[in-house]
């Protein structure tokens, strides 16, 4: 006769209570399940992926669009009319989505790894929803207001695609171990097939990426061109308030060789810089004229413009949060700053002997200055005494008339033109975007003796990539930055990258295979050593798992221990490790 008790104490398994408690809240071992997951999970589990995949780009091209804040900023400034980072908030959400979609998958390799069915608790799906949803919305709103950004991405892939390419493949060949484990336990064999094809199809495909790879800086050492001279793009913005004496001033600090600014028309005819349409933003103009905060700002004459202070602003909205690192002599020279004239900036150009380039903003229809801004704009580069081998013109307008006024100056055009029109407009100087110039074209114009000035580069990657093209200049924000970079942060030979790329190809594949074999070899010693202990009773019911109810199961594992107990089996925990179940400890089962 067979005596027992019921079984009140389970064997602890915190690790897996913690995979299965936290990703589906079943921290139960009753609750867990090796059964084959449901179709709906299954879907649950693609979006997942799929939400993972979507936050990976997302948080990618942040990543790198760090080089443009100020201008996504600006653009913000333009639609609601008040200055503030705006890329603040979109780091933080995108950091705390990325790291929770990015721990859900960590949980879900595990459930797979571990044989466990995938359940993902409602919470979450709400969370995966809630993360899927915000990321789509935040790609359509750069898309429409920000389209242009998107081109960071191909463009710093040539500075990160050699290293990206070895974090992949790393990351697959990882993903070796469960794959293998899948293919191991599983008794279909279309499943393993089917397994098998898309893993090795992953991992073959990455193996031949750096076949598309291109970058310049995989090129001969010795054929790199010189460092790319650095203009101080409205000064140093990033260390002073912009297009003020002491922003320049600050720049020519730096080394720059030279000096990038925007220019427009006061009501009396002087050239002064400024970058906005008002002057609400750079300006105290609030305070001293309220009622014309919102007027253009060439509506102003030169001399209410003097009384305006041009730097108070930035020490209250510290655009690149640099104001505590500024001494308090630096603090105190910003806050005395003024508008400033095209005049003066061309004086100090000339006595640093730097370069100048100016974007001239023709003033409105009804502006006194209206047709006569070009002559305006040209006396007053004449009357500052600067070389006109130091200035570079940019506007269209004109322009034949001005090369017969002043034929020394640097005909400069900001749109890319076909060569053949480049010449006989006789320009010299392009100054683009850095989207807008492949290293193909830079190249070209540069064998046509076209120089390519280049703007706004403020990371020191993006300054690489560019210099190992082969660009004359850039325009920077942050020339305090680009200073300290003397050279390329890589450059490769393209016979040390090809070694590179075959030696971490045939590691992966090593890795792989060893890891295939060993778990293959596992799992027949495995079942090899637990068909010598089953018993016929144990054998039927290791069938049995794979195609009976759950309900059916658990009565014939109930039956097969009074069996083995009555058979002499020394425990019931020995039963259960052998079947491969988990298993309770027994208190009290005896004869």
């Amino acid at each position: 006769m067979v005596k027992h008790q019921p079984l009140q104490v389970y064997e602890r398994q915190l690790c897996l209570s913690c995979i299965t408690g936290i990703y589906g809240c079943r921290w139960k071992r009753y609750q867990r399940s090796h059964d084959d997951t449901t179709k709906w999970e299954l879907l649950w589990s693609l979006i997942l992926l799929f939400t993972f995949c979507l936050l990976l780009v997302w948080f990618y091209f942040w990543w790198e669009a760090h080089n443009d804040y100020n201008e996504f900023n600006w653009f913000l400034y333009n639609r609601s009319g008040e200055w503030s980072d705006g890329t603040v908030p979109i780091l933080a959400t995108t950091a705390a989505g990325f790291t929770y979609i990015a721990f859900l998958m960590v949980l879900a390799l595990c459930h797979v790894a571990l044989g466990q069915q995938l359940n993902l608790h409602w919470l979450h799906k709400i969370g995966v929803s809630a993360a899927l949803l915000t990321t789509v919305i935040g790609v359509i709103s750069v898309n429409q207001t920000w389209g242009q950004e998107w081109d960071v991405i191909p463009i710093s892939l040539q500075a990160t695609g050699p290293f990206l390419h070895i974090g992949a493949l790393a990351a697959v060949t990882a993903l070796s171990w469960i794959v293998a484990g899948q293919v191991a336990r599983s008794e279909k064999t279309m499943f393993q097939v089917v397994v098998l094809l898309l893993y090795l199809s992953v991992l073959l495909g990455l193996y031949m990426v750096p076949l598309y790879i291109s970058s310049p800086c995989i090129m001969d050492p010795s054929t790199l061109r010189q460092r790319p001279d650095v203009i101080g793009h409205q000064g140093a913005p990033m260390l002073a308030p912009e297009n003020t004496l002491w922003s320049f001033q600050r720049a020519l600090q730096m080394n720059v060789t030279g000096l990038e600014a925007d220019v427009a028309i006061s009501v009396d005819g002087v050239p002064f810089l400024m970058h906005d349409r008002t002057l609400r933003r750079t300006t105290d103009v609030g305070k001293v004229f309220p009622d014309r905060q919102m007027e253009d700002a060439s509506s102003f004459n030169w001399t209410d413009l003097q009384q305006l202070n041009a730097g108070k602003w930035f020490l209250k909205d510290d655009p690149f949060w640099t104001v505590n690192a500024l001494s308090f002599r630096e603090k105190a020279l910003i806050a005395n700053q003024s508008v400033c004239s095209l005049k003066q900036l061309l004086r100090l150009a000339s006595y640093h002997n730097s370069t100048v380039v100016f974007r001239l903003r023709r003033p409105p229809p009804e502006h006194p200055r209206y047709d006569s801004w070009i002559n305006d704009t040209l006396q007053a580069v004449q009357e500052s005494g600067v070389p006109q081998s130091l200035v570079m013109w940019t506007p269209d307008e004109h322009r034949a008339q001005v090369r017969q006024l002043a034929p020394g100056l640097i005909q400069t055009s900001l749109e890319k033109r076909r060569l053949e029109r480049l010449h006989l407009d006789g320009i010299s100087r392009l100054l683009l975007r850095y989207n807008q110039a492949s290293t193909q074209e830079i190249g070209n114009f540069s064998q046509s003796n076209i120089n390519i000035t280049l703007y706004t580069i403020n990371e020191p990657w993006l300054y690489s990539v560019l210099w190992c093209s082969g660009v004359s200049s850039v325009s920077s924000e942050a020339s305090h930055i680009l200073k300290k970079v003397p050279y390329p942060i890589w450059l490769m030979r393209p016979d040390e990258y090809c070694l590179v790329w075959v030696s971490v190809d045939l590691i992966s594949f090593a890795v792989v295979i060893g890891i295939f074999i060993f778990q293959n070899y596992h799992m027949i010693r495995y079942r090899t050593s637990g068909m010598r202990s089953y018993n016929p009773e144990q054998i039927m019911l290791s069938a049995a798992a794979v195609r009976r109810s759950s309900r059916d199961l658990n009565v014939m594992k109930e039956k097969l221990i009074f069996s083995e107990v009555g058979n002499g089996v020394d425990s019931v925990e020995e039963l259960y490790e052998d079947n491969g179940y988990d298993y309770y400890s027994s208190q009290g089962i005896g004869q």
